[in-house]
C-alpha cells in the first residue's frame, strides 16, 4: 500500500515541486516533461506544471495573467514547445498543454472523433472546418476575413475548436514591413492536417487519465475532471475504473496515486 504522505513525498520530488528541485535550463525542461509526458504552462490542477517547477519570482510579484509568470523563465514555454516531439495544444479546459508524442498518441483519437462531430450540420465551427479542408492551414485572419466573420464570433468558434483539439493553432511570427520589426500571427490547421498519420487503436479517456495521474504522482479524485476538455466524455466511474485497471491507487479516501 502508498501512504498518503509517502505519495505526497514522491510528488514533491518528481513534480519539482521544492526549489532544490528547480529546473535550470530549457534542456533540463525538456527531460522533465519527458518524464513526466505532458506539462501545463502555470499551476492550475494537479498535474505538473513548468513555470511551477521553475521556482523563479514572478515578473510582477502579486500581479495576474503575464505578469504572474517567472520574470526571466517565461520564454522557455515557447522555445520547449518548438522542439521536436513536443506538442503545443488547447485542450487543457482551452488553456495550453504541453505533450510529449507517448501522450499526444492518447489524446489522438479523441480529438479526431471531435473533428468529425464539429465538421456535422452546418454550424461556423463546420464552415470554419470546411475552409481549412479546402485551403489548407491558413492564417487565421484570412479565415475570418475570407468567411466574412465578425472577429468577436469567428474567436469564439475558433477557441471552441481548439479546445476540443479539433483545431490545431500554430504561432507564426511574420515581418512588419519596411518599418522593420514583427508581429505575432497564427496559423491554424484542422487536427487531421496538423497530424495526418492517426494514432492505433480507439479513443481511451480511462489511459489517457492514467497518463495525466502519473504525470502528477497524485491528485484529488475531484481534480480530474479539470485536466481536458472532454468532461462530458468521461465516465460517470473514473477513479473506479482507474483502480481496475491498475492505473492507479487510492492512498487515502478521496485521493488517486500513480502505481
Amino acid at each position: 500500500m502508498v501512504s498518503l504522505d509517502d505519495a505526497r513525498r514522491r510528488r514533491d520530488f518528481e513534480c519539482r515541486l521544492t526549489p532544490g528541485r528547480a529546473l535550470q535550463s530549457v534542456a533540463e525542461a525538456h527531460g522533465f516533461l519527458a518524464e513526466r509526458g505532458l506539462l501545463t504552462r502555470t499551476t492550475d490542477c494537479a498535474l505538473p506544471s513548468l513555470y511551477e517547477a521553475c521556482h523563479e519570482e514572478s515578473y510582477r510579484p502579486g500581479g495576474r495573467g503575464f505578469a504572474s509568470w517567472p520574470a526571466t523563465k517565461w520564454p522557455w514555454h515557447s522555445e520547449l514547445a518548438a522542439r521536436p516531439g513536443v506538442h503545443s495544444l488547447d485542450v487543457h479546459l482551452g488553456k495550453n498543454i504541453l505533450l510529449t508524442d507517448e501522450v499526444l498518441a492518447l489524446v489522438d483519437p479523441v480529438c479526431r472523433a471531435e473533428l468529425a462531430s464539429a465538421e456535422a450540420g452546418d454550424s461556423t465551427s463546420a464552415q470554419v472546418l470546411a475552409h481549412l479542408a479546402e485551403a489548407g492551414p491558413s492564417m487565421a485572419e484570412d479565415v475570418e476575413s475570407e468567411l466574412g466573420l465578425a472577429h468577436k464570433q469567428f474567436r469564439s468558434v475558433r477557441d471552441g475548436l481548439q479546445r476540443r483539439g479539433a483545431l490545431v493553432a500554430r504561432p507564426v511570427i511574420l515581418a512588419a514591413g519596411s518599418g522593420g520589426g514583427h508581429v505575432h500571427r497564427s496559423e491554424l490547421a484542422r487536427w487531421d492536417q496538423a497530424y495526418p498519420r492517426p494514432a492505433s487503436g480507439p479513443a481511451d479517456l480511462v489511459a489517457l487519465l492514467g497518463a495525466g495521474l502519473r504525470a502528477a504522482v497524485l491528485a484529488p479524485e475531484t481534480d480530474l475532471v479539470r485536466w481536458f476538455s472532454w468532461r462530458s466524455l468521461l465516465p460517470a466511474d473514473l477513479p473506479a475504473r482507474l483502480l481496475d485497471r491498475g492505473l492507479a491507487v487510492r492512498p487515502a479516501p478521496g485521493w488517486l496515486a500513480a502505481p
